[in-house]
């Protein structure tokens, strides 16, 4: 009789092996990855993509981004445990996910009310316990809460986030796709001495991020 193969022994071991195929090794970043199921946070639809390494749609002009993207980011946020982590676009949860299990608090911010409210659901579900959740423009932060360790934005800005740079602690990290609406690059910024260092990681392409000191409605979905 044939051999039958075992089942994964996690439930992200597809995704860990296709970013640690294409450079991640980090084991904190991949055994977050690997603790969740991608199908979790896609509608029923895409479930049989879910493992693929793309982005794929999740409703309302939104995706879920593609798990190395997602992986690249997580790695540059350099996260050990301590970190408030402020995070602009919740989408579909997944991103938030793999920050809650890294970081101290992640606090989330999104300005589609019906794509929090089902993330809220799902890490809920899953007994996150510290996220906290803002439905609002995800371009201004979170001002109450500040000062943050960490700041990723998981959509494209069009040009430096003046605003959220002025909310991150000092020595602190902000990871965010900066450019025009064709394709961006993936820039970690951090705070030293209270002026920003730039460095470039990859080029990418998110969904615009949508705000006051972002795109405006009318320019993009």
């Amino acid at each position: 009789m044939p051999r039958r193969s075992r089942p994964d022994p996690l439930p992200g071991a597809a995704i860990v092996r296709q970013v640690r195929a294409r450079g991640i090794h980090d084991p904190r970043v991949l055994s977050a990855l690997g603790r969740l199921s991608r199908a979790y946070f896609v509608p029923p639809e895409m479930r049989r993509e879910a493992h693929a390494d793309k982005a794929l749609h999740i409703g309302l002009q939104q995706t879920i981004s593609q798990p190395f993207m997602v992986a690249v980011m997580t790695l540059e946020l350099a996260l050990t445990g301590t970190e408030r982590v402020l995070e602009i676009g919740t989408g579909s949860g997944y991103q938030t996910a793999v920050l809650s299990d890294l970081a101290a608090e992640v606090f989330t911010i999104e300005r589609l009310e019906t794509l929090s409210l089902r993330a809220r659901g799902l890490l809920d579900g899953l007994g996150r316990t510290n996220i906290h959740f803002r439905v609002g423009d995800g371009s201004l932060g979170w001002p109450e809460e500040m000062p943050f360790d960490r700041i990723l934005v998981t959509a494209g800005a069009p040009q430096f986030p003046t605003t959220l740079f002025g909310q991150l602690a000092e020595g602190g990290l902000l990871v965010a796709p900066l450019g025009p609406e064709e394709s961006q690059e993936l820039t970690v910024i951090r705070k030293q001495q209270g002026e920003p260092s730039l460095r470039a990681v990859t080029p990418c392409r998110f969904v615009k991020l949508i705000g006051a000191e972002g795109w405006s409605a009318d320019q993009g979905g």
